[in-house]
């Protein structure tokens, strides 16, 4: 595979979907790749990815690319796609709530809503996954934590799904539909959090959506269209890829029965079986940089405004840095994957998606009992985020 030899649509093939690893190391062995006369350069090795994400040349602003940006609705930007001094500014106003002593304080109530989870499936012999573990968990921690009803957890699902298929590059699915979806989509968002923003700055409450619209930090608080970008960033993120990181850690786990003997056995493996899973079925399987000086790419050199694609499933399952990397190995030594980014940054939800995963893996192994997979595995369309969209499962019994 060559620079003149590759087409990015690739990635986008919905026969690629169910594996798409063999395309992903074959782009890995030929990086970095240069392509459209050098404004975009694709890379999968993970030395590669580990030195751009800390680089100070870096940028996450990618409306300041030369090349045409993913489909992310225009508007307020997240902190997630800024630099310093405004990413600095916004990370720092809303990571109180995100402390490892924030997050080890909630496992009792992560613990509950999977008991409860759990019960509601017992009798039925079956489950998805998806549908009725991966993805109620996380959307109602972050809704609990945000201060937002449960009751509109359906139509976030809805709102986010369309925000989700917009991450994926335009090359893969230029859309016109797509696009006006996804716009579609953060209005609803924006409407709806205007209202309950209003509501807090009258009456506040216990909850982070209170703490964001009342913060001051070093003088500075949230603009409204800052609040609106961080309560949308944080819903979405906040359970759209520990609902992927769940769902990819039962089939894998299934998929691997020995594992899940060991996790059995051996139940201190959970967050070992948490961090493979993130190396070995990233939720998120690529992202950007855009160039704002000279950036080297291994070997090449990127541009002013340059865009340097980094396929974040590739590098971690690099051989330079993985042993046997297409193995599945709970028991591997954790470190070293990119899943959750590098530098400044890294994801600021991490230890909230370790905890989650942990807990459910933790119960799937000890309560349900016999799983196995029924039928084929559905994925969802985009692939930027990465998991089943349907996964059916099986069982003889859920233990107390």
């Amino acid at each position: 595979m060559t620079s003149s030899t590759i087409d990015l649509r690739m990635l986008a093939d919905p026969a690629l979907r169910a594996d798409p690893y063999p395309l992903l190391a074959q782009l890995r062995e030929a990086s970095p790749l240069s392509l459209m006369d050098g404004a975009l350069v694709v890379t999968g090795r993970h030395r590669d990815l580990a030195a751009i994400l800390r680089h100070q040349n870096a940028s996450s602003e990618r409306q300041r690319s030369m090349v045409a940006p993913s489909g992310v609705p225009t508007g307020a930007l997240s902190f997630l796609s800024l630099d310093p001094p405004d990413h600095t500014r916004l990370r720092r106003l809303v990571s109180s709530a995100f402390t490892p002593r924030v997050i080890a304080a909630l496992r009792p109530r992560v613990t509950e809503v999977v008991d409860a989870l759990f019960a509601r499936v017992a009798e039925q012999g079956r489950m998805d996954v998806v549908d009725d573990l991966a993805y109620p968990l996380p959307v109602q921690i972050i809704s609990e934590m945000l201060g937002v009803p449960r009751e509109d957890d359906e139509q976030f699902r809805v709102w986010s799904g369309l925000l989700a298929r917009a991450l994926d590059p335009q090359f893969a699915d230029p859309d016109p539909q797509r696009m006006a979806g996804a716009e579609t989509a953060r209005d609803e968002f924006d409407r709806y959090f205007s209202r309950l923003i209003a509501q807090r700055r009258a009456h506040p409450r216990e909850d982070l959506l209170s703490l964001l619209v009342h913060a001051e930090s070093e003088g500075d608080k949230l603009t409204e269209s800052e609040l609106l970008a961080t309560c949308v960033l944080l819903l979405v993120a906040g359970h759209e890829t520990t609902t992927n990181l769940i769902a990819n850690a039962v089939l894998a786990l299934l998929r691997n029965p020995d594992q899940l003997d060991a996790l059995r056995a051996r139940p201190e493996l959970v967050e070992g079986c948490t961090e493979e899973t993130l190396r070995y079925d990233a939720p998120v399987q690529l992202t950007t940089r855009v160039a704002r000086g000279p950036l080297p790419v291994g070997d090449l050199e990127l541009p002013e405004g340059g865009v340097v694609l980094m396929l974040i499933a590739a590098a971690n399952r690099d051989p330079d840095v993985f042993d046997d990397p297409d193995r599945f190995d709970i028991t591997r030594k954790p470190g070293g994957h990119l899943a959750f980014a590098a530098g400044i940054h890294f994801c600021l939800g991490a230890g909230l998606a370790r905890l989650e995963s942990a807990v459910v893996l933790d119960a799937f192994a000890r309560r349900i009992v016999a799983p196995r997979l029924l039928g084929p595995v559905e994925y969802k369309a985009n692939f930027t985020l990465r998991g089943p969209a349907r996964l059916d499962v099986g069982f003889d019994g859920v233990t107390t």
